[in-house]
């Protein structure tokens, strides 16, 4: 057995943090004794959930970020490190997706969702790096299913997280030798607004009903097994049954995993 991280007084910050997930994963860390650099593009939402995790003991500071501005990302772990005293996780948690098939979604829709959830894990831990590098930490990247599997009208999407692996993977063999740890998750379909905000083709919310496959987690069973990962420095997590049956099938039976995932999930395409 490897030794466990203990994350009492460790400064741990997470993107997306006013969201379901990045909520669930606050009050995980939180409540195993880190203090928290809580940061959301929703100034107000983000501000209200830290006086909320202030009322609940966890000491915090609250910064609006939008993931997608490189400047703004080294602004807010500059201020986390001065504020709490460094820096020892990070959680790329912040994200977007679409539902929309690929003949009818606009190039832009790929640029958005590409720059949150590509460009904003990488942003925020370049910024990051050096003082995670100075502590031994852990860089905790919230995936997918859809980062080693295709998902029907899901191709901006699937294709981001495709790129957190290739990115992040590959990273994770340059620190080697520097203690810091890079833990990759995989949720299934879980219970936040991600997809109730997910965009059309033309980049405006789509009204388009989501079809699951599935159990959908809620964000805190998924923020406990985050949690457990990190704990035990794991590589890569893949949750749920669904989850892993996918990994294997795809691996294995790539033909059939596509046929059924398309029969399962052709409502996402028809309009």
């Amino acid at each position: 057995m490897g030794t466990r991280r203990d994350f009492k007084d460790k400064v741990v910050v997470i993107t997306g943090a006013a969201g379901g997930m990045g909520i669930a994963l606050s009050r995980r860390f939180g409540a195993a004794g880190a203090r928290l650099g809580v940061t959301d593009v929703d100034a107000e939402a983000v501000q209200a959930f830290s006086r909320t995790l202030t009322s609940e003991r966890i000491e915090n500071i609250a910064i609006e970020l939008d993931v997608t501005d490189e400047g703004a990302c080294k602004m807010a772990m500059d201020k986390v490190a001065e504020q709490l005293g460094g820096i020892d996780v990070l959680i790329n948690n912040a994200g977007i997706t679409h539902r929309s098939a690929f003949m009818n979604t606009d190039s832009a829709v790929y640029h958005r969702v590409m720059d949150v959830n590509y460009f904003g894990s990488l942003y925020c831990t370049k910024a990051a790096l050096a003082r995670l590098i100075k502590t031994r930490g852990l860089i905790i990247v919230i995936s997918s299913v859809a980062g080693f599997a295709p998902v029907l009208g899901r191709t901006g999407y699937a294709a981001s997280k495709h790129a957190l692996h290739g990115l992040f993977d590959s990273l994770r063999t340059e620190l080697k030798g520097t203690g810091v740890g890079v833990t990759v998750v995989c949720p299934g379909f879980t219970d936040t607004n991600i997809y109730r905000n997910a965009l059309d083709g033309d980049g405006r919310p789509t009204k388009h009903p989501q079809s699951k496959v599935g159990k959908t987690a809620t964000p805190e069973s998924v923020a406990e097994a985050v949690f457990q990962a990190a704990c035990r420095d794991k590589r890569l997590t893949v949750l749920s049954t669904v989850g892993r049956l996918t990994r294997m099938m795809t691996k294995c039976f790539p033909s059939l995993y596509e046929k059924l995932m398309a029969r399962l999930l052709k409502s996402e395409l028809e309009r």
